[in-house]
């Protein structure tokens, strides 16, 4: 037994060296190619992406479509790759859609007859709508999650201003090392930063930025570190009757949602259990009264 375990052992030592080894040479040959100018074929579908993102229609869809603009800033993609990779798929998405519905049509149907147009208009709608719908989504659930980050941003602003910290030197801290525990926020307030260190002012940046997100409780944590940047003080009662109001804002949310899960364990209850406990009750008398009539 001992032996087969040690084989066991060596056997998984040696193939977790190779894929190693698999994994290095793979990497080099990545680089020799990429070098030499050849890209591998993610790389290269990446870039057919952005250039059908970035064509004349592309662009003149990014331009008259504002609430998608508005979603992108809130999920994060803000640079022009980002953006002209969701244009290709939201002017890609349609026309696959369209080509399915055909095949599915003439697969179906045997010829084209009828009204053909409507299956492959009503293909055409959804494949465009789709990826907002997904992208809106994915808004919402960050602005959520900045949120409940935000309630517990202002305690350690808090910790940081009371140990001497500036406004920029405790955005920059928590940027760099409140990576962990406000990762939505850092990756926000590093580009603000980024911002600043080119020469942008600090507050209007800040209110750049809680506008795009358009999270409430980040506008007003921003409009009290405005004040401070202002003032230079007096911020710190601010902050902590903003804390107050979060959480207590917090408390009425999840009370709602466990009075509504109530209200639907109820209606579960009357759904599965009211039938059996009706058949427990008035099982027997149904049956003798069955039985009396038969007789």
């Amino acid at each position: 037994m001992a032996w087969l375990l040690c084989a066991v052992c060596l056997l998984a030592g040696f193939a977790l060296l190779g894929a190693q080894m698999l994994r290095q040479l793979r990497t080099r040959l990545l680089i020799a190619r990429r070098l030499q100018g050849q890209l591998a074929r993610e790389e290269r579908l990446g870039d057919w992406l952005h250039w059908l993102g970035s064509s004349k229609l592309g662009l003149r869809l990014q331009r008259l479509d504002g609430e998608t603009q508005a979603l992108l800033d809130r999920v994060g993609w803000r640079r022009s790759r980002q953006r002209a990779l969701f244009a290709a798929f939201q002017l890609g998405l349609p026309l696959l859609a369209v080509g399915l519905a055909l095949v599915f049509q003439h697969g179906l149907i045997g010829a084209w007859v009828g009204h053909w147009l409507v299956l492959p208009m009503c293909a055409l709608g959804v494949g465009y709508l789709l990826p907002k719908r997904f992208l809106a989504v994915a808004a919402a659930r960050r602005q959520q999650r900045i949120a409940q980050e935000v309630s517990l941003l202002i305690p350690l602003l808090r910790i940081l201003f009371e140990t001497g910290l500036t406004v920029e030197q405790a955005l920059r801290v928590l940027s760099q090392e409140g990576r962990t525990l406000l990762p939505e926020i850092s990756e926000e307030l590093r580009l603000v930063l980024q911002r600043v260190d080119s020469g942008m002012a600090l507050a209007s940046e800040l209110e750049k930025t809680a506008g795009l997100l358009a999270v409430d409780e980040l506008v007003d944590t921003c409009v009290i570190l405005r004040q401070l940047l202002v003032q230079g003080s007096g911020a710190m009662k601010s902050l902590q009757g903003l804390k107050t109001l979060l959480d207590d804002r917090r408390l009425t949310r999840l009370q709602e949602r466990v009075s509504k899960m109530s209200a639907k364990m109820s209606a579960v209850m009357m759904v599965f259990l009211f039938p059996a406990l009706l058949i427990v009750l008035a099982g027997p008398g149904l049956t003798a009264l069955a039985r009396a009539l038969g007789s």
